[in-house]
């Protein structure tokens, strides 16, 4: 496979650190745009993408973009594209989702059906049949509409990158792995600084926190789509980046990470996810109240997502859960604090305004990502 343009999604408001991230890992970005980061990469960069890069939601290969404003225009330019050069005779082919914003195309059915037809009808030419038996490996098509652009792409990643695979039991309202990790990577935390979530539910932060410190990439354990593409990625550059991810693992590394939550089933599934990430030995999970909140170390660090309020009863309790949380938080007068909520009167609650907020969509709800800066440590001499 020559050299392409990937692209990888990410949550609105974290294009920096995904942009960042695909930089650290050697690749050069060629785009950023609302929710989307795309660059320039090889077979090899499909996989090491995949297995290393821990804000992405997926890994995209870009099949080609153009402008459309009619289904008919649509359905030619959708079959003017190279379908075979990465999709083979027997390849089980789909539009699995399609997105349309500002467009004229606008519904995302219509717009599936007819670049599936344009698809099989490209094939028909360039193989000479009339009928596929699609009983191949999966190669399935996002399309994404701005503005009448149309950019189309192969889905190299299958089930989302968020499911890093040791998350089995979740608390009410879980973040999503891919989020937490990105919210760890805008604070200056790092593996010598202590960590609490005084709310960890199912133990997102502090997991991926831990995975962070220990270097453990996000994908090593799993499986992607893109495996079975014996006509575009050798095998064996899958068994190589999964290999480099092993051999960066630090073992002998050593973290203070604690994580608090008030419900004891939960605190249990946490700490089996952590076992299933294999970094149960760096996090400490203790059933605490947020009013327990203390610590006698200096400049630790608090990541958390407290409650938002999802239910009616739970509302009620809100302003009291976040003026517990602001009082403890401010008896660690060297500490910083991050949080990521819903909840429209958190810092009025919590008695500090925020030093910054970041406006993020977390799915199609929007939150704000609060951080209350304590004083940097002095340097060490």
């Amino acid at each position: 496979m020559q050299t392409m343009e990937l692209i990888a999604p990410c949550h609105f408001g974290l294009e920096s650190v995904l942009k960042r991230e695909i930089i650290d890992i050697g690749y050069e970005v060629s785009k950023v745009e609302d929710g989307r980061v795309s660059f320039i990469g090889d077979a090899e960069a499909v996989c090491r993408a995949n297995v290393f890069l821990r804000t992405a939601e997926r890994v995209l290969l870009k099949v080609g973009s153009f402008h459309a404003y009619s289904f008919e225009e649509l359905f030619e330019k959708t079959k003017a594209l190279p379908w075979e050069d990465y999709i083979p005779e027997n390849g089980r082919f789909w539009v699995t989702k399609a997105t349309s914003i500002k467009s004229k195309l606008f519904s995302p059915s219509d717009i599936q059906s007819i670049m599936k037809k344009a698809m099989v009808e490209r094939m028909k030419q360039v193989y000479h049949k009339d009928w596929f038996s699609e009983d191949g490996s999966d190669y399935p098509v996002r399309v994404f509409l701005m503005k009448d652009e149309v950019v189309v792409a192969i889905d190299t990643t299958g089930d989302s990158l968020h499911k890093r695979g040791y998350r089995l039991l979740t608390s009410k309202a879980p973040i999503t792995e891919t989020l937490a990790a990105a919210l760890i990577m805008l604070t200056p935390w790092n593996k010598d600084r202590i960590l609490v979530d005084p709310f960890c539910g199912s133990g997102t932060f502090a997991i991926e926190a831990a995975m962070i410190g220990a270097n453990i990439a996000p994908g090593m354990n799993r499986k992607f789509c893109a495996m079975n593409w014996t006509n575009l990625i050798p095998k064996e550059e899958w068994g190589y980046a999964v290999e480099e991810a092993h051999d960066m693992v630090k073992c002998d590394v050593e973290m203070n990470i604690q994580a608090y939550d008030l419900d004891g089933e939960i605190i249990k599934a946490a700490r089996e996810n952590a076992k299933r990430a294999g970094v149960d030995k760096y996090i400490h999970f203790q059933q605490r109240d947020v009013a327990q909140l203390n610590n006698p170390k200096k400049y630790g660090f608090i990541i958390t997502n407290p409650p938002y309020g999802e239910r009616i009863a739970e509302k009620e309790e809100l302003p009291q859960i976040y003026k517990t949380f602001g009082e403890r938080f401010k008896q660690l007068d060297t500490w910083s604090a991050y949080m990521i909520t819903s909840y429209e009167n958190a810092e009025r609650d919590m008695g500090r305004k925020a030093d910054k907020n970041r406006k993020i969509y977390n799915g199609m709800m929007k939150t704000y990502f609060y951080s209350f800066m304590g004083p940097k440590p002095p340097k060490q001499q």
